[in-house]
């Protein structure tokens, strides 16, 4: 298996928010996974290639990023189709907490 640093579901482009935005091009089911985006290594957090081109919305995220142990998961929080860009807001939760 090749590895490839986005899902097949997503790209990257040209963003009215910021810069580059992670974009959707195959429609993403509420709740499916989309991928890792940060991870903890010691006492960093770092990006991973899908979580460095989200960009934020307070008001019209679609995704929310869900923590499994030190690693930190996009999830679709409704229905994202082909051309609606990737949104979350730019917040980071313990769940184990």
């Amino acid at each position: 298996t090749m590895y490839t640093p986005l899902p097949s579901c997503v790209t990257i482009k040209k963003s009215s928010i910021h810069g580059l935005g992670l974009w959707c091009i195959e429609k993403i089911e509420k709740g499916e996974e989309i991928g890792m985006s940060h991870f903890y290594w010691g006492e960093h957090l770092m990006r991973t290639p899908l979580g460095a081109f989200y960009n934020h919305d307070e008001d019209n995220a679609n995704i929310a990023k869900e923590q499994k142990d030190s690693r930190f998961f996009m999830v679709a929080t409704k229905d994202i189709l082909p051309g609606e860009e990737i949104l979350c807001k730019y917040t980071f939760y313990d769940l184990s907490a």
